[in-house]
């Protein structure tokens, strides 16, 4: 069983092992499942695309941003497109960090894919997406929202209760005003 920080560490190497270029031990691309692998790096145009990962609690979010073309958004399927590219990237993921960190981990979706196309001119246009996740083996941590219970209100009892408010310390010399 591995710790919490062992699985957010696996997790976050495996994500920066997916940079643009990366090549495994045998001197092969990487494939992370990302649209800029498709093709003849040479003689296509390259697509612009990414993905990052961040944690909260027992929660992973997974934001992917590419170009796209306004064909492609308003074709049929558009969304499910981009919630595919997504799940190669979870796929990815979870096989890198078992090679990270020799254990499994399990990443479940929880909630839908949240899709954002903004355009700045009539020929560029872009795609951003998120998707959060519940990192399996992750029990231990405080779960975002929920109370916890405060380790610091004894202390800082004992500290109020001390009094000393208007109070002078007695190597204090100067005279006192009324």
């Amino acid at each position: 069983m591995a710790t919490t920080y062992e699985i957010i560490q696996a997790l976050s190497q495996a994500a920066a092992n997916a940079y643009d270029g990366a090549m495994n031990e045998d001197g092969e691309m990487i494939k992370a499942g990302l649209a800029r692998e498709e093709g003849n790096p040479l003689l296509d145009k390259r697509v612009m695309d990414g993905f990052g990962v961040k944690f909260y609690g027992n929660m992973m979010c997974l934001s992917y941003m590419s170009e796209v073309t306004l064909k492609e958004v308003y074709a049929n399927g558009f969304e499910e497109d981009v919630e595919q590219k997504m799940a190669d990237v979870v796929k990815f993921l979870k096989k890198e960090a078992k090679k990270v960190n020799g254990t499994n981990i399990s990443l479940t979706k929880e909630g839908e894919i949240d899709v954002r196309v903004e355009n700045s001119s009539r020929v560029r246009s872009w795609v951003t997406a998120q998707m959060h996740y519940k990192i399996g083996g992750m029990e231990e941590v405080a779960i975002v929202g929920q109370a916890t219970e405060d380790k610091l209100a004894a202390g800082w009892q004992k500290f109020m209760e001390q009094g000393g408010l208007g109070t002078r310390p007695p190597n204090d010399t100067r005279k006192k005003e009324n």
